[in-house]
């Protein structure tokens, strides 16, 4: 399934930089343009800010584009397209000017829409005083919905990519508000989920929600021609709860001295102590890996969960946590060789580029 689609790292890494970052270069070029072109002043900086500082968000989904075979460009843009909304709407969520949820609900409904290609754009500003974007927003969900408009097999994957982001919209919101209200309304919101838990705490299941590669992973192949119900189901089980939660707890983990300057919450503060962190991100890895080996391509999808750990552990970050050098070991450990791989991959190109 998916010919093409490399089965160990060095390939796959090749792949990446020869066919899919050239892409994912000329789009996020194609939005910053347009971005600079937003007539509101605060619009236009958390549009550029965000494409700036998150590009990487953009590169690492983008590598599920590699599932759509031949077809990669048309996922590439997808997921450039819907990554950027949703790295735009974190900055005007938690770096701009609102502290209002139902701002952050109507805001949001621009990825549900982006998801929905039935339905009608609309003014997602229309609660904030931040009005003109000069259609910026409007054109990113057109962009998204033109790629599920006619696509072969996306009645498979439409009510479950609308249900993963349907959680990650309920984060979004719950997350933002004022700081008081933040952790009651994540644990009700989790209280009402639990049984999708897997034996989580609220703070894991957070982390779970804030994820989109689940969402690349059926788009992308859906487009490669591949999809089926039953496929539709597999992916969404291996993705959800445990992928997305290794992703998003790593990117939390790195985070956590940046946050605490900012006052951000960081899901990785509610853990015990680092050994309990340590056990809890190797349990997170070890279900993962358990889980792709029932994927198509099982090898592409163990190289994701050895990718995650290692990209994220070689962040110069990493170097200035206290627990840093106990956890890396143990992780890349629990990882394997190609956790070792993508982790010096991820050092030196660091060093290339600074």
């Amino acid at each position: 399934m998916s010919a093409g689609v490399p089965n160990s790292a060095l390939p796959l890494m090749i792949h990446v930089y020869r066919k899919i970052f050239p892409e994912v270069k000329r789009e996020l070029y194609y939005w910053t343009k347009r971005a600079e072109k937003i007539p509101n002043r605060e619009l236009r900086m958390q549009a550029l800010a965000s494409l700036d500082a998150k590009r990487f968000h953009c590169q690492g989904g983008s590598i599920y584009a590699l599932l759509a075979g031949e077809r990669r460009k048309e996922a590439v843009r997808f997921i450039v397209a819907f990554q950027t909304i949703s790295d735009y709407l974190d900055n005007l969520c938690d770096r701009s000017t609102s502290l209002d949820p139902n701002d952050f609900r109507l805001l949001h409904q621009s990825m549900v829409d982006a998801l929905s290609p039935e339905n009608s754009v609309k003014n997602y500003y229309a609660l904030r005083k931040e009005q003109n974007d000069g259609g910026y927003l409007v054109e990113l969900v057109k962009t998204a919905q033109s790629t599920l408009r006619y696509l072969p097999g996306f009645s498979y994957i439409q009510d479950y990519i609308v249900s993963l982001n349907a959680l990650y919209n309920d984060l979004q919101v719950h997350k933002h508000v004022k700081v008081e209200e933040r952790i009651p309304r994540l644990q009700e919101w989790f209280s009402i989920h639990k049984g999708k838990a897997a034996k989580l705490e609220w703070y894991e299941f957070s982390a779970a929600s804030g994820s989109t590669i689940g969402i690349f992973c059926l788009v992308s192949y859906t487009i490669g021609g591949k999809m089926t119900e039953e496929l539709a189901k597999k992916i969404s089980d291996c993705y959800f709860p445990f992928m997305q939660g290794l992703h998003i707890l790593l990117d939390y983990y790195i985070d956590q001295q940046e946050d605490i300057d900012e006052g951000d919450l960081n899901f990785c503060s509610y853990y015990m102590d680092y050994k309990h962190m340590e056990k809890r991100f190797v349990y997170f890895i070890n279900n993962a890996s358990q889980f792709v080996q029932y994927m198509p391509n099982p090898e592409f999808h163990k190289m994701v969960v050895s990718g995650l750990v290692g990209l994220y552990l070689g962040d110069k970050k990493v170097q200035n946590l206290e627990s840093g050098n106990k956890i890396r070991r143990s992780l890349l450990q629990a990882s394997g060789r190609n956790g070792r791989f993508f982790y010096w991959n991820t050092r030196m190109y660091q060093m290339i580029s600074s």
